[in-house]
């Protein structure tokens, strides 16, 4: 553990690097952000991060954090628990309920539970009342780096009934470029979300046969072309850990992701710009729950009870060119 900056809140925020020998990985205790992920023969960091706290304070908020406790949007930001209606911060155009808002996991300071060369537990409290919903929640991410691959543990718990679905919100760039064009993306799944103007869900469930969403085939993707802010539907539930993505850049550096989630967000990074850097630098993967769930009555529960807590696997793993 090393301390990597101070917070505008005066709290103290520390690095901590993991590593198999091959893949490493640094975490900040701020917003449990991946800030550096580095692989052996590689001379670069494949997610893009920055040195400097403010900036995960400012326009770098959601880079490389664990958002939660709901990632992405809630459309009419408010939504109904045990027949009371929640009311939620309207943090996009004044009418979305988008990452949770200003008490959102990413946005504050967590605490290290463990560590040791290869993972590290990092622990979160979200009080009642906290992000607009009920219940005491305690939130624990477990991250282990092993055989070139990261792996995310995400398990929480709840004194009350209340809704949870977290995401790791990484931004990825294979080939150290300005902008990802030229890396290919493959994703298993023949359903997507359509999005409305607010980027938002509209309900609809579309099959991605004969559409610029089906990436059921690896192919190149450019900016724009599809514009890309979607959740692809990997199931109507949670399921059994199993290879849904992968992406991988012109270079031969890519990922594949596994995960037990029902959903996984492509995003674009059209308006996640770094300081000094361009739009579409790089391309977020959010396995998650399907967004905008209390809204559709079609879509898969996020709701959690204090019988039956949260829990979350997904992993990355990275690979190289074959020689």
């Amino acid at each position: 553990m090393k301390h990597f900056g101070t917070a505008s809140t005066g709290e103290d925020v520390q690095a901590t690097t993991l590593s198999d020998g091959a893949l490493t990985v640094t975490l900040l205790t701020w917003g449990a952000i991946v800030q550096d992920v580095r692989l052996a023969g590689v001379d670069r960091s494949l997610t893009l991060g920055s040195d400097n706290i403010a900036d995960y304070e400012g326009d770098m908020r959601h880079h490389g954090s664990l958002i939660g406790p709901i990632v992405n949007r809630i459309s009419t930001a408010r939504v109904r628990i045990d027949g009371m209606m929640y009311e939620l911060e309207r943090n996009q155009d004044g009418r979305v309920h988008l990452h949770s808002g200003a008490q959102a996991t990413h946005r504050r300071l967590w605490q290290v539970a463990e560590h040791s060369n290869s993972h590290a537990v990092l622990t979160c409290t979200l009080m009642d009342g906290e992000a607009g919903l009920p219940g005491h929640r305690e939130v624990t991410a477990t991250f282990r780096v092993a055989d070139q691959t990261l792996h995310l543990g995400i398990t929480a718990t709840s004194d009350a009934l209340t809704l949870m679905n977290f995401a790791n919100h990484s931004y990825w760039n294979f080939d150290g470029t300005p902008q990802w064009d030229g890396h290919r993306l493959q994703v298993h799944a023949d359903r997507y979300l359509p999005g409305n103007d607010d980027l938002c869900p509209t309900g609809d469930i579309a099959e991605v046969t004969s559409t610029h969403m089906d990436f059921r085939t690896p192919r190149a993707i450019a900016p724009n072309a599809p514009w890309l802010d979607n959740n692809f539907c990997l199931s109507d539930a949670r399921a059994p850990l199993r290879e849904v993505l992968t992406l991988t850049g012109a270079s031969g550096v890519g990922m594949t992701v596994a995960t037990d989630q029902p959903g996984i967000q492509v995003y674009d990074g059209r308006e996640a710009i770094r300081p000094s850097k361009t739009s579409h630098e790089g391309l977020a993967i959010e396995a998650q729950g399907w967004p905008d769930a209390p809204t559709h009555r079609g879509f898969p529960s996020i709701a959690v009870t204090p019988e039956v807590p949260y829990t979350q696997t997904t992993t990355y793993r990275f690979f190289t060119p074959n020689p």
